[in-house]
């Protein structure tokens, strides 16, 4: 009988592709497992940093709210006491009806501008860079250096903006020195040097919207008012609530502008909480009032935020 042939596989093709074969199971859980732990690793570093430098002062504020401390001694627990303290200290009030103040006309003045800026910056034909730098070029000054320039500027004597309106003829102000005009001329300050940003934002948001809604918004005959009203508020609404609110949690946060240029002056008229806290801590040697202020800060911007966070929500969720 003769022997029947052994099957052997065929011989690849020559130049054919061979598929390399896929690493063990084994392998494969490794290194998914690795990557995990570095993952992980990176997440670890920036919660360490925030547990160090947001976390514990906040957690440790509160804490120190209800004690009587001193830096160098041990605290004493008083409960409530310093923040029926800081109730009646008469500043409060005042603290208080300057930042909402503030931060009303900041609504008023800071948010209307940005938003007619990004329209004109949007409608241009040429030099569209050039203007967004100039635009954005106050975020990048430091911004003491820039309460130290509007300082000068509002000078009562030599300052530009006297010597501009003598120039031109006009009544001169007594700008931060007067007790009705300091703190809205602190609002300008606020708005010149940080609303390159939401500019930006509102570019972002504008180019973003369909042209035909425009095209078929003047086919109706409507003009540039009217477009705006009925195509451009509608599609950046999301955009504009959200700003405003960030804008209400930061405003209520002002400390630099009344700090560099008017001191909280004249006459308190500048006083804010930020401010006050400041003036508690380093001024009176008082940590206790200082963590109670900040606390009932904490608290309001917490609600701010905690609204910021549902319509942010919902509007990923729409």
């Amino acid at each position: 009988m003769t022997k029947t042939a052994e099957h052997r596989p065929a011989p690849a093709a020559v130049g054919a592709r061979q598929t390399p074969a896929p690493p063990p199971a084994g392998d494969r859980r490794r290194r998914r497992i690795t990557d995990q732990v570095r993952a992980y690793g990176f997440l670890l570093g920036g919660l360490i940093c925030f547990a160090l430098f947001s976390w514990y002062p906040a957690i440790r504020a509160v804490v120190i709210s209800f004690q009587k401390y001193t830096p160098g001694s041990s605290a004493e627990w008083v409960g409530t006491a310093n923040f029926t303290r800081v109730l009646h200290d008469p500043e409060f009030s005042a603290a208080w009806r300057n930042t909402l103040t503030f931060t009303l006309l900041a609504l008023l003045i800071g948010f209307a501008i940005p938003f007619v800026l990004a329209l004109v910056l949007n409608e241009l034909r040429h030099a569209k860079a050039f203007f967004r730098v100039v635009v954005y070029l106050p975020v990048m000054i430091p911004p003491v250096v820039s309460a130290l320039l509007w300082k000068w500027f509002y000078d009562p004597g030599a300052g530009l903006a006297n010597e501009t309106l003598r120039f031109l003829h006009l009544p001169t102000s007594n700008w931060t020195n007067g007790t009705g005009t300091a703190l809205v001329s602190l609002v300008i300050v606020a708005t010149w040097a940080n609303m390159g940003g939401t500019v930006l934002i509102y570019l972002a948001a504008l180019q973003s919207i369909p042209g035909e809604l425009y095209e078929a918004a003047e086919l109706d005959g409507a003009n540039l008012l009217q477009r705006v009203r009925h195509v451009t508020i509608p599609q950046t609404r999301f955009v504009i609530l959200m700003l405003m609110l960030l804008q209400i949690i930061a405003t209520m946060q002002v400390f630099t502008e009344p700090f560099v240029i008017t001191g909280g002056g004249p006459e308190n008229a500048t006083v804010t909480v930020l401010y006050l806290i400041y003036k508690y801590a380093f001024l009176y040697n008082d940590f206790g009032g200082a963590c109670a202020l900040s606390v009932m800060l904490l608290v309001l911007l917490g609600i701010f935020s905690a609204v910021y966070l549902r319509l942010t929500r919902s509007g990923e969720d729409g």
